[in-house]
């Protein structure tokens, strides 16, 4: 029985150093992956780095393409002005922005304030519905034409978008105001008096906002 008993434990001692080197090795294996090394906290770094990196170029690639800025050049030639043309008429720009002078008439929408001289002029980017027409008119006397500009504006009754002073290096000479159609909210008028002369631009509403911004006059 005795005989027998001791290879028993031999072999029970050796399991047990085995399992505890084995231990061992582990231990050491996961000291020199996650502390000294760093290489498996790097790894784990990195990938967060690349997911985070992809990320970030996917929302700067779709705010790059959210949108476009708006055309500053016609795409259109302008037409002629008559071989007449007063100096009014030709101090009406060719082009505002991408709108460009397609026509320019002789009209009478303010006789009865007995301007000087009237015209009617169409900007256009090429496509009808975004045209704004422009009346323009001068008087021999700034009160002449702030009385023209005052019936304008107080015959306005659309929401209010905009209003303010017109001014010319720095001096003030004369006002405007631009509101909404009344009869149509997809709609503007913009009246403006500058000095001796007034101007009236409708259309659509975006368009008109745009185009009396930069009108030189």
């Amino acid at each position: 029985m005795s005989h027998t008993s001791a290879p028993s434990g031999t072999s029970h001692d050796k399991l047990t150093v085995v399992v505890s080197v084995v231990a061992v090795i582990i231990v050491l294996a996961l000291l020199s992956a996650f502390i000294w090394p760093g290489w498996a906290l790097r790894s784990s770094s990195s990938s967060a780095s690349s997911s985070s990196a992809s990320s970030s170029s996917s929302a700067s690639s779709t705010g790059a393409t959210s949108s476009s800025p708006e055309p500053t050049k016609p795409t259109i030639s302008p037409s002629s002005l008559p071989t007449d043309a007063t100096s009014l008429l030709k101090a009406m720009p060719d082009s505002v922005l991408n709108f460009a002078r397609t026509e320019a008439s002789p009209s009478a929408n303010w006789t009865s304030s007995s301007p000087l001289e009237e015209y009617t002029l169409t900007y256009s980017t090429g496509t009808d519905s975004a045209d704004v027409t422009l009346i323009v008119a001068q008087w021999s006397t700034s009160d002449s034409a702030k009385s023209e500009y005052d019936s304008l504006t107080n015959a306005l009754t659309g929401t209010e978008l905009a209003a303010g002073n017109v001014k010319v290096s720095g001096t003030t000479t004369g006002s405007y105001v631009v509101r909404e159609d009344s009869s149509d909210s997809k709609n503007a008028v913009a009246v403006w008096q500058n000095d001796t002369a007034v101007f009236e631009a409708t259309g659509v509403r975006t368009s008109v906002t745009r185009f009396y911004q930069k009108f030189p006059l």
